[in-house]
């Protein structure tokens, strides 16, 4: 899922959570939140009814009614022609039926597409997805993108790891490592970190080591080592590059040059040339044709080795997780991640529902009435059932 999507969500909730306070003034939190008083009466509204995922999830657009459905005749035609030639697009097949039949009405090619796709026509590996939106930070380190890519051509079993900076497109890192496991990663992170200072957000893929499909909670060491930093997470839609375009069509500029230039040096001396070029001497068509370092500065918040307990607002009461990731708070028991074991969470309490929160990041929304514990977007947890007997 796109990020700003996540950081959007989070506002709704501390809108919610704010407007459900006693004290609370709902004209002037509309106005704090930049959001109409109609819009907050909707959010609150659903928040009393569902809690912090319903405020937070985006309810569909779709129209009640279609009044202008595309006629049966136009999606019969398609998919007969679709059958027939299933190596053709939308675009060419319906060419093909409009030279056949000129009475046929027109159509876009979203319009054609959406049919093939509801009529089950376009297999998985025809698909091309498109981002959504185009999307771009307003300030330099707001979000870094770090992925694993190529380039192939040094004779390497993996390529390197790179961290991009969404606003600038600067290239923070390029550092080859023999391994993508955690130690490799971190350290290059790390050296990352001290150098440029802390981003707000990364956006990361689900790859390892920052994500664990196998583990029921997705996350891994290094994502709470980088969450301990005070750093947010956001991850990127599965086989879905396009929500990392940035750093894709870095990766893109990265391959030719390799292809087209042929290197002869040792990699690591190679990639950090490629860097130095990429940052300060190729001009960006998506900034204006202008070098990434002219838009690009450190940030000041500093890197901390040693992270000490996260302070949290001092009317939440703190917990240590135990040893598999469970809450245990008050005689009663919740899953919340085995990935944050022995760490320290915080808990906000809004009526009978209990936020609990690791670091900046809201983790889970639990209703002490109901026993419903349920992951919030914006983190891969997974919903659990109630809770257990404490014991």
């Amino acid at each position: 899922m796109p990020w700003k999507r996540v950081e959007m969500s989070e506002e709704r909730m501390r809108f919610a959570i704010e407007a459900s306070k006693a004290d609370a003034c709902l004209a002037q939190l509309c106005r704090q939140f930049g959001i109409s008083r109609p819009t907050g009466y909707v959010w609150l509204k659903r928040y009393r009814e569902g809690g912090a995922l319903a405020v937070m999830t985006e309810l569909s657009r779709r129209p009640r009614s279609s009044p202008k459905k595309v006629p049966e005749v136009v999606t019969e035609a398609l998919k007969k022609a679709r059958q027939q030639r299933p190596d053709w697009g939308a675009r060419k097949l319906w060419l093909m039926l409009r030279k056949a039949d000129p009475k046929l009405p027109d159509c876009s090619k979203s319009t054609l597409q959406r049919i093939l796709d509801r009529e089950g026509l376009i297999a998985a590996g025809d698909r091309q997805q498109m981002a959504l939106q185009r999307f771009e930070r307003e300030r330099p380190n707001e979000l870094w993108q770090m992925d694993f890519k190529g380039p192939q051509g040094f004779n390497k079993s993996i390529g390197p790891l790179s961290i991009l900076d969404d606003f600038s497109r600067y290239l923070l890192a390029l550092q080859h490592v023999s391994t993508n496991n955690t130690a490799n990663v971190k350290t290059t992170l790390q050296a990352t970190f001290e150098q440029c200072g802390l981003p707000e957000y990364m956006l990361l893929d689900h790859g390892k080591p920052w994500y664990d499909s196998v583990n029921r909670w997705g996350w891994t060491e290094l994502t709470v080592w980088i969450l301990r930093q005070g750093v947010r997470l956001c991850f990127s839609g599965v086989r879905h590059p396009q929500t990392q375009g940035k750093i894709e069509r870095m990766h893109g500029a990265l391959q030719r040059a390799v292809r087209k230039r042929k290197p002869d040096v040792e990699q690591q001396q190679w990639l950090d040339e490629f860097r130095d070029e990429y940052n300060r001497v190729r001009p960006h068509e998506g900034i204006g044709m202008i070098t990434p370092a002219t838009r690009w500065v450190a940030s000041p918040r500093k890197f901390n080795p040693n992270p000490g307990d996260w302070a949290y607002p001092k009317d939440w009461p703190v917990v240590k997780l135990a040893g598999q990731g469970q809450l245990n708070y008050k005689g009663r028991r919740w899953e919340v991640s085995g990935a944050l074991r022995g760490q320290e969470v915080g808990l906000e309490f809004v009526g009978s529902r209990m936020l609990v929160h690791f670091c900046r990041m809201p983790v889970r929304e639990i209703d002490l009435a109901t026993g419903a514990n349920q992951a919030l977007p914006g983190n891969p947890f997974r919903s659990l059932a109630g809770p257990q007997a404490g014991e």
